[in-house]
């Protein structure tokens, strides 16, 4: 058997708890794609998502957990299994812990340390738990949601969310390297503008200086993801796929005009 006919059965995506994210979107994705999907959530909202896709006919259950304690994370692991394919996705901010934005001589370590945390021993830890089952089996998929910002640009205010997701990078460069001997690829996606529930007014009307003039929606990220989990991205591996419309490729970020079309 080809590292393209291997069949991937089971998947866990974490930060999937809101009905407009990034995570539900790839989680609902994989469950399209036949796997059976697991899903975590920092709150009991999580359940909810569990049951609209069980409504559908898709095999999903969910877990709340606290993924930035090693012990809730093993707990985890024992109620799940191993499974295939991983989706590091949670991360920025949940409903038990939002996300800050603070500048950086405002920030207090408590401040850096749950910034830091969240995010990348979030990704850290779950990974520690459920890689040593991929690599017994010699197979598996590990995805990354990173962001643009922290790898590639970034914003005021936002030192420890930069900080840590270009940690993920970082990360995923290190155990892309150690995993793949063992038939298992490390890949992360760096999302520009999303339109989630989460995003604000300020960055939906930054959304509209992007070269298509919109932000992305996170249907397009999981579309990404479910790529990079599959068994025919076999030889990608350690890459960051940017999912921004090629908003980093801009240096003056202007509106283009609706009124005034390029012309043909």
């Amino acid at each position: 058997m080809t590292a393209c006919e291997v069949k991937f059965r089971t998947a866990l995506v974490t930060g999937a708890g809101g009905p407009d994210g990034i995570g539900f979107a790839i989680a609902r994705k994989l469950a399209r794609n036949g796997l059976a999907v697991f899903i975590t959530g920092a709150s009991d909202r999580v359940h909810l998502r569990e049951e609209e896709l069980r409504a559908q006919g898709y095999d999903v259950t969910s877990h709340v957990a606290d993924l930035t304690k090693a012990e809730e994370v093993m707990r985890l692991r024992e109620r799940v299994g191993p499974v295939d394919v991983l989706i590091n996705n949670a991360g920025m901010g949940s409903t038990a812990v939002p996300a800050l934005q603070r500048e950086f001589l405002l920030l207090s370590e408590a401040d850096w340390n749950a910034g830091i945390d969240v995010t990348l021993k979030t990704a850290f830890l779950v990974t520690r738990a459920f890689l040593p089952s991929m690599i017994e089996n010699r197979r598996g998929r590990i995805v990354n949601i990173a962001s643009v910002t922290g790898p590639l640009v970034s914003n005021p205010g936002e030192a420890a969310y930069s900080a840590a997701k270009a940690g993920m990078v970082g990360l995923t460069h290190a155990l892309a390297l150690e995993a793949a001997p063992y038939g298992v690829t490390v890949n992360a996606i760096a999302p520009g503008w999303i339109d989630t529930g989460a995003s604000t007014e300020d960055e939906r009307i930054a959304a509209r200086y992007t070269p298509p003039g919109r932000a992305g929606t996170p249907d397009e990220v999981a579309a990404a993801a479910a790529f990079l989990a599959s068994a025919e991205a076999s030889y990608v591996n350690g890459a960051m796929l940017v999912v921004d419309g090629g908003n980093v490729l801009q240096e003056r970020k202007v509106q283009l005009a609706p009124e005034h079309p390029a012309k043909s």
